[in-house]
């Protein structure tokens, strides 16, 4: 295959698996409709927000010679950029933020964002070097592996924020730090046990990220009950 046939096989296989997920995510708070226009743009910035960390991580690489602080400092950086897209291309003003759910949908669809062009880039060797049965197997992990983990890793993000939605300033930059934090400590988790056992036990890891997915999907169902009390409250107070 040509150069330009393996680039395009590669971002469209890096972009398809994404679109699946973000679909999935969308259809968990199909009653909150966003702006097409904004998740896209939020989307394209998660994507570009790879090329950006590349440098920092490359830094913390040549620094480091700690693999787990290594790719605890990698987690840390790719969980703080996605927030900047949010940051820049949503939570600026507060128009966008009508529901506490709308946090974990905007993060989410950053992550997801940023896992396509991830994808993108580790489909060009395997395409290139081994042919179409190890990017399918590749891609097959990518699926069930950085898709879900960023979605969810995000995604604890956006729910620490929404689950502040009626809480003070003091209380939400608490919430933000606090599910910043836990969002880094289960991707180093899993990046670290991926990296460790080279692609071996992976039912064990990919099952602590399934763990994760459901607690994280209990904690989005939980915001839904927050978004109907507080609209309630809303409603009776005082004109």
């Amino acid at each position: 295959m040509s150069q330009n046939t393996i680039v395009a096989i590669a971002t469209i296989s890096g972009l398809v698996p994404a679109v699946i997920w973000l679909f999935f995510w969308l259809q968990e708070d199909s009653e909150h409709k966003k702006p097409k226009s904004l998740l896209l743009q939020v989307f394209i910035l998660g994507m570009a927000s790879v090329i950006l960390i590349v440098p920092f991580e490359q830094i913390a690489r040549d620094r480091y010679q700690d693999v787990p602080y290594m790719i605890a400092i990698w987690a840390f950086l790719e969980e703080v950029i996605k927030y900047g897209v949010v940051y820049l291309a949503v939570l600026r003003t507060s128009k966008h933020i009508s529901h506490p759910v709308d946090y974990p949908i905007y993060f989410i669809t950053a992550a997801l964002g940023f896992a396509a062009f991830e994808n993108t880039l580790f489909l060009i060797n395997p395409l290139s070097a081994s042919g179409p049965v190890i990017s399918l197997l590749t891609l097959s992990l990518r699926f069930l592996g950085a898709n879900l983990l960023h979605s969810i890793s995000s995604g604890l993000v956006g729910i620490a924020l929404g689950l502040s939605f009626y809480k003070g300033w003091l209380k939400q930059k608490f919430y933000l730090f606090g599910g910043l934090a836990v969002a880094t400590i289960i991707h180093t988790i899993f990046n670290f046990f991926i990296t460790r056992n080279e692609g071996q036990n992976s039912f064990g890891v990919f099952g602590f990220l399934w763990i994760a997915c459901i607690a994280s999907m209990m904690l989005f169902e939980k915001l839904r009950r927050i978004d109907v009390s507080g609209l309630r409250r809303e409603d009776t107070l005082p004109n």
